[in-house]
């Protein structure tokens, strides 16, 4: 609904209200549904504007600059007071009466109230002294700060002198947090967080001046003028080379020599304190559904047969009349099949992005309006998956598809069209871009992330491949369905090493024989598994249920049916919950007959 429709709205129902026989006791109900209205607001803006407060750097990511001189608190007290928090908020929300509510506003009460009461069940578990793994924590978070700060102004850049001032702070918070974590038994895998040490021994070798936290002091906007350049960059040097550096080195220390030590030699979250209602626990945060372990791990195993018959078939197109593995080899080995080279891997994206931009308004009513662009993954993160960063809220960033460009770990071509897809549009940027620009919802709900829906989105999103115009070789189609086997995969293995029993080695094995991952890539993944159990699960999960709606649309309202509409419906109210978009989506099927 458009905010002039949604006015009018208003003005035909005041107006009924007052002219229609019995209209003053009407009109107190009515009066008492704004007070409900009017208190759900509040609570709503009321804990918005302390997320904000309480993580500064979720306010920068998303274009609020006004905590951009702060780092998040990670002292146990800290810790503590947002537990008691979230206890004292779901009482507050349970007070508002969901009876007196009526439209976006009911759907907003339930999805609030539902991520409080997870928020508040998830506190039985410490994954909180778990801070820190190869794939995120304070020796990561910092280095690529600038990446999402503003630095327009002097005042720009002296907030982000002061937050990294503040940097030491944060990184002895998280060393005591792994020493409870050490104490309690809530650690994580050696074999995992063996990559971290490294990670930080190539921030520590590089000169001050190499750093990614120096960069922004390399050139300056026209508008900061010789003396505060000089003031600004020496203020930098300071900060890196006196309390930064001795902070990472204690950081390093301790991970080498007392935390990797006192990590776990087995890999199953099951085997964590509470470990089996964990694992589950995180099932349901991540796919947004009641489905078991078990029920997961069939699942996948039934997809990836379907999508490996659909491979074979491909194939089959090529011309090559040998076995799977035998046609993955000839991709590992065959120059035409190579990994691009470190200065064609951005140009190639891009090239890819540009042919599919105009031919988004086939699938779309509505799009976007927020740019996005194509960059490179810092080389010290290592051999990390490609991955999105969202744009601020008010357009004065872009959404990034990060792409990594280091030697030996970048994409083949026949890979690259659905990794435009998955991470740029129509998927991660689009999702996302076009969330924020809700702007009649509430903010928590335009930048919510349910990771059920938008990795399934993205993962989805790859499907639309030839409705765009793409894949039209049988190795990009390869490509695609490599891509979806290897969503399928994480199915099995995740649940299988979680859950089942499974080694490390034997989830690296299953996901060689059913992909034409490279050993390197499969290797990392697993690792990416085994630290963050059941979040792998959501992009199938999610893009089942996405398919599943879309079949059931098409089928309902055959003639009827317009895919561009169908698409804004997924995506114009926000990230969702799996079993509450299928609602939406029923809802929007009755009205459009």
């Amino acid at each position: 609904m458009t905010s002039r429709r949604l006015r009018t709205s208003v003005v035909l129902i005041v107006t009924l209200f007052v002219l229609a026989p019995g209209a003053q006791g009407r009109a107190e109900t009515f009066s008492a549904v704004q007070d409900k209205t009017k208190k759900l607001h509040a609570l709503f803006d009321d804990e918005w504007q302390r997320t904000l407060r309480e993580y500064p750097e979720f306010a920068t990511a998303i274009g609020d600059p006004r905590y951009n001189d702060r780092l998040t608190d990670f002292a146990a007290p800290a810790l503590e007071a947002r537990q008691a928090h979230n206890r004292d908020l779901l009482k507050r929300i349970r007070e508002i009466d969901r009876g007196r509510l009526t439209g976006q506003d009911v759907l907003s009460y339930d999805l609030f109230l539902r991520g409080t009461e997870q928020s508040v069940a998830l506190q039985r578990f410490h994954s909180e002294w778990m801070p820190i793994s190869q794939m995120y924590g304070v020796h990561t978070s910092i280095p690529e700060s600038p990446r999402v700060a503003p630095l327009r102004n002097v005042k720009n850049y002296d907030d982000f002198l002061t937050r990294l001032e503040a940097y030491p702070r944060q990184v002895d918070q998280v060393i005591e947090l792994l020493k409870r974590g050490i104490a309690a038994g809530w650690v994580p895998p050696e074999i995992s967080l063996r990559k971290v040490p490294p990670q930080i021994a190539k921030q520590l070798a590089q000169d001050v001046k190499k750093s990614a936290l120096y960069k922004p002091f390399e050139s300056f906007p026209e508008a900061i003028g010789p003396g505060e350049r000089l003031r600004l960059e020496a203020r930098a040097l300071e900060a890196i080379k006196g309390p930064i550096v001795p902070a990472l080195k204690r950081l390093h220390q301790f991970i080498a020599e007392t935390y990797l030590p006192g990590c776990r030699k087995d890999i199953a979250a099951t085997q964590l304190p509470d470990g089996a209602a964990y694992y589950q626990a995180q099932i349901r945060l991540y796919t947004t559904t009641d489905l078991s372990a078990r029920a997961i791990h069939e699942i996948g195993i039934k997809e990836v047969k379907r999508i490996r018959a659909e491979m074979d078939r491909v194939i089959k197109q090529t011309g090559f009349s040998r076995s799977f593995p035998e046609f993955l080899t000839l991709l590992r080995n065959d120059p035409r099949f190579a990994r691009m080279e470190p200065d064609q891997v951005l140009p190639g994206f891009r090239d890819i992005a540009k042919r599919v931009d105009p031919e988004l308004p086939k699938l779309f009513a509505e799009l976007p309006r927020t740019p996005y662009g194509i960059r490179e993954i810092p080389v010290y993160r290592g051999e990390t998956a490609a991955h999105y960063t969202r744009g601020a809220a008010d357009g004065s960033r872009a959404g990034y598809f990060n792409a990594s460009v280091l030697k030996g770990a970048t994409e083949r071509k026949y890979e690259m069209e659905a990794l435009v897809l998955h991470e740029a549009v129509p998927g991660h940027h689009l999702q996302v871009a076009r969330a924020q620009e809700l702007k009649e919802l509430p903010e928590f709900r335009r930048t919510a992330f349910f990771s059920a829906y938008s990795e399934g989105w993205a993962l989805y999103a790859e499907s639309l491949g030839e409705e765009l115009g793409l894949y039209k070789d049988p190795y990009s189609k390869f490509g695609r369905l490599d891509a979806e086997i290897h969503r399928a995969c994480r199915l099995v293995v995740d649940t299988g090493m979680h859950a089942m029993g499974w080694s490390r080695e034997t989830a690296v094995n299953y996901m060689k024989e059913n992909s034409g991952l490279s050993e390197s890539f499969i290797e990392a993944e697993i690792d990416r598994y085994i630290v963050w159990p059941a979040q792998a699960l959501a992009y199938k999960i999610g893009e089942l249920k996405i398919k599943e709606l879309r079949a059931r649309a098409e089928k309902t309202l055959g003639p009827k049916f317009d895919i561009r509409k169908f698409h804004n419906a997924l995506i114009d109210d926000g990230p969702l919950p799996l079993d509450v978009l299928e609602r939406r989506i029923e809802e929007w099927i009755k009205a459009q007959h």
